[in-house]
């Protein structure tokens, strides 16, 4: 039995957000994607054919994700199931296939299910399903705004298709701004409010590609105009409306991600100006300043190295200031630092060193340290055998002597460059050797 009267899903239905009620119901509602949706595109024929194999839609917030898997339950004969990975867990997963499975033995019908934020699920969670998969009880739908080859186990990714949707363009937005104002049944149309076509290019700039992003700020632009007793909406009520917005970045999903990695592959890219307007995202969005400190130690050695060691050094101490100034000084000092890592000589060579010897270490059998080398050792052992040489008691504080297992003589890890200081080390490293 429903839990609500038809009057009461109604009542819910007109109470839930423009975003959610200008939902598009079929793929000519839908805005963009023209790639994939378009009237020859290969998912509107899939779509229409009701013939849907399991697919993975990855791509920004707002950019029709979910809304096509609601338009794939509104035009399929299969059974339709969501579940959201946030709540659910292998227990859903179980009774969903119990239940698929008896409905295609019963009633020959197939079962689609829609899993949203597929990425947190775990590892265990993604192969509970790929049996239902495989068997072909469950058409697996998910959606992803992360990286589906990194985030989805790769035996459950191999069965599906995986569809990449870009953010929506601005002309898009403001389409679908325009249908939504206009609409008397589920839009803002019996406001009869009109919307300025600056106000309209700055809804779309704020809200990035996004499409719920842009309806709900349209839906409170509306209701200011409303409140203030103008009849359309102008560029003055939508800034004095998103004074606030994060413009275009949201902490909790890829799009945070995007700007982080930006800033950082600017400092690596040695782009002071890059830098500079991507930590301004960052911190504008309300970015914690002791998050982007870390990313620029990190850099210092990541990127920076020995080529300038006098980075790490202005880095950690960044990191320290600002541990005990808080905004909007603690901005300069992020300035600083990230400024001095971008301009910075730059090379890798250290970070390539320990990651590839780490590598050899966990993939090759476990060599004896030579026994001159070792804390302690059995006098024996090294009886008519070489003796340890203390550098400093040689010119140069340099000897030649072997220190890595015989089965490991000539291997090179650390390959310095000529870049800045880094020049000095290779220099030294290269000179002429003093022999025994």
């Amino acid at each position: 039995m429903s839990l609500f009267s038809e009057q009461e899903r109604e009542n819910l239905a007109k109470a839930a957000p423009l975003a959610a009620r200008m939902r598009p119901r079929t793929l000519n509602e839908f805005f963009g994607q023209k790639s994939i949706t378009g009237d020859n595109a290969f998912l509107r024929k899939l779509i229409n054919s009701d013939n849907v194999p399991s697919l993975l839609f990855f791509g920004p917030p707002g950019c029709g994700k979910t809304t096509l898997a609601h338009i794939i339950a509104n035009g399929t004969k299969s059974h339709f199931e969501k579940l959201n990975a946030v709540a659910a867990g292998t227990a859903d997963v179980k009774r969903l296939a119990e239940e698929a499975y008896r409905r295609l033995r019963d009633q020959n019908i197939k079962t689609i299910v829609f899993i949203d934020e597929i990425h947190r699920f775990n590892k265990l969670q993604q192969d509970s399903l790929l049996p239902h998969v495989e068997s072909g009880a469950i058409t697996l739908i998910g959606a992803t705004t992360e990286n589906p080859y990194t985030e989805v186990n790769p035996p459950l990714l191999s069965r599906m298709r995986a569809i990449r949707l870009n953010a929506l363009g601005e002309a898009d937005l403001i389409s679908l701004m325009r249908d939504a104002i206009v609409d008397n049944e589920r839009g803002m149309g019996v406001w009869a409010v009109s919307i300025a076509g600056e106000a309209e290019t700055l809804i779309a700039m704020l809200a990035a590609g996004d499409a719920r992003v842009a309806l709900n700020v349209l839906e409170q632009a509306v209701f200011m105009a409303a409140l203030q007793e103008e009849k359309q909406i102008s560029a003055e009520i939508v800034r004095e409306l998103t004074g606030e917005i994060r413009r275009g970045y949201d902490p909790d999903n890829n799009n945070r991600s995007d700007i982080v990695s930006a800033f950082i592959k600017s400092m690596r890219g040695s782009d002071p100006q890059a830098v500079s307007h991507y930590m301004a995202r960052l911190l504008s969005a309300g970015e914690d300043p002791e998050f982007i400190a870390r990313r620029i130690v990190v850099a210092a050695s990541e990127d920076v190295g020995n080529a300038d060691p006098m980075a790490l050094v202005v880095a950690t101490n960044a990191l320290l200031a600002i541990k005990n100034i808080g905004m909007p000084e603690a901005r300069i000092i992020l300035s600083q630092a990230a400024i001095y890592i971008a301009c910075a000589p730059k090379s890798n060579a250290a970070y390539c060193a320990v990651d590839d010897a780490i590598k050899d270490v966990e993939g090759m059998p476990v060599y004896l340290v030579p026994v001159y080398l070792r804390n302690h050792y059995d006098p024996q052992l090294t009886a008519g055998k070489r003796k340890y040489l203390y550098p400093h008691a040689f010119p140069g504080n340099w000897v030649e002597q072997q220190y890595l297992p015989d089965e490991m003589v000539g291997k090179k890890y650390y390959v310095p460059t000529d870049n800045g200081y880094e020049q000095n080390l290779s220099l030294r490293l290269n000179k002429s050797k003093i022999k025994e």
